[in-house]
């Protein structure tokens, strides 16, 4: 796992990751040069491309499934020169959300949520700007008016 700082780390590895590594580390991206053939970035947060994309393998994909508020600027060349790859997507159809439940339930993978009532919205939208949230907000739908 990557992420920012070491904040996360007991958490990812008590979920199943093997490894982890702060991005905020400048050893970081030297020690793992063109290691991974794939990157899932789930963060909105701008992030410098061309150290990501310096991670992936030959043929890598980078795949954007959070998006942030500024343009993502990159050299070509760090594209060209190991064929690598930029996709991205806001969510999948019923089959793709059908697929990735099937494979959660197979490798035994959930979500760490926190279950907040209807009422509690704004406070939870001020909490996520505070960046106060371990992981995911979900609204209970039954206390909806």
């Amino acid at each position: 796992m990557l992420s920012q700082s070491l904040k996360k780390r007991d958490d990812a590895l008590r979920l199943g990751a093997s490894h982890y590594y702060a991005t905020s580390d400048a050893e970081t991206f030297g020690k793992l040069a063109g290691a991974f053939d794939l990157i899932v970035n789930t963060v909105s947060a701008t992030i410098n491309a061309d150290a990501y994309l310096s991670l992936l393998a030959l043929d890598g994909v980078l795949a954007n499934v959070g998006v942030a508020t500024e343009p993502l600027s990159l050299h070509g060349s760090t594209l060209v020169s190991q064929r690598r790859i930029i996709t991205g997507s806001l969510i999948g159809g019923i089959s793709e959300t059908r697929e990735m439940l099937g494979f959660c339930a197979q490798h035994h993978l959930g979500a760490e949520i926190e279950v907040i009532p209807a009422g509690k919205i704004n406070e939870a939208y001020e909490r996520v700007l505070a960046s106060d949230v371990r992981y995911r907000f979900v609204i209970d739908n039954s206390t909806l008016a």
